[in-house]
């Protein structure tokens, strides 16, 4: 069913776009988005932060500036009220920090414990950066590591050793502000970020006007180390083989990756930028440089 759009919406539900982009004025467009997950660490004010910096970057992902929030919480009634208190704490923290106001939201009671954000950013119309607008000979930069969701899920094993979690928490409690601004800086021509479909489905998503191919170098992938531990014990989220199942007929491996396979298809909480820079501004992104863009048929060719 077709819906009724003004001249006024940048972006909607049309293709993949991170948020929604409305054009307000000639300098103004109001990003967006509403996120929410369930818990993937025990502790609510760090579960608090996690879901803000995820929620937060579907803003960053479209060059935008977070200007206010309101919260998503559902939880048992059963749970104590410090609980509740925790994960809010923890989300305001993160709105704090990307220089956003918390302004209201909204709670339920649900058996299964969930907090996001609905967030609006602020962005000049022709400052969009979109995510399919790639461009023949630009470079792939990542901006966090994959690998957060084995991770998470070792962890609900109770098998995830110390300086896993450590590594696997401080990377989705960081906002990808810095990465945002500098893809701005650098004149970045598309971007995403990495979240439930994973390194290859937000590629190929970027790859949807079936005019390019993403070729990726699997060795320059940042990654947490012990993913691969966890993913040869078999400690893999269900929706890495969902992503697999679904985008496998659009990736070409070249050659047998091993556990790299799984890693790519992983299922990211508050991933990082996965940001598209041409050639000859490339060496100002100071992020790992993982891939390159070339003329094809909107595929992911793994090398």
């Amino acid at each position: 069913m077709a819906l009724p759009l003004g001249e006024e919406v940048l972006a909607g539900l049309g293709g993949f776009e991170d948020a929604a982009v409305v054009k307000v004025a000639d300098d103004l467009a109001l990003v967006a988005t509403v996120d929410f997950i369930t818990p993937v660490v025990d502790d609510p004010e760090l579960f608090g932060e996690i879901a803000a910096a995820n929620a937060l970057s579907d803003v960053y992902a479209m060059g935008g500036d977070p200007w206010f929030a309101l919260n998503i919480l559902c939880l048992p009634c059963a749970f104590p009220a410090e609980v509740a208190r925790g994960v809010v704490v923890g989300g305001l923290r993160k709105v704090k920090e990307a220089g956003a106001f918390l302004v209201g939201g909204h709670s339920v009671d649900d058996e299964e414990p969930k907090y996001g954000l609905c967030v609006v950013g602020r962005v000049h119309p022709e400052r969009v950066v979109r995510n399919s607008t790639l461009e023949e000979g630009a470079l792939l930069y990542l901006t966090k590591p994959l690998g957060v969701g084995i991770v998470t899920t070792a962890i609900k094993a109770g098998l995830a050793s110390e300086e896993a979690v450590e590594k696997a928490v401080e990377s989705m409690r960081k906002l990808n502000k810095e990465a945002s601004l500098k893809m701005l800086e650098v004149g970045a021509v598309a971007a995403t970020d990495v979240t439930g479909f994973g390194f290859i489905g937000h590629a190929l998503e970027m790859c949807s006007s079936g005019e390019f191919d993403i070729v990726v170098e699997v060795e320059k992938i940042p990654v947490i180390e012990e993913a691969f531990e966890y993913a040869s014990m078999g400690l893999i989220p269900a929706g890495a083989y969902r992503n697999r199942e679904y985008f496998s007929q659009k990736v070409v491996f070249e050659r047998n990756v091993g556990d790299w396979e799984m890693v790519l298809f992983d299922p990211q909480t508050s991933g990082g930028l996965l940001v598209a820079v041409p050639e000859d501004r490339a060496g100002l992104y100071r992020y790992p440089c993982v891939g390159y863009v070339v003329k094809g048929s909107g595929r992911v060719v793994v090398r």
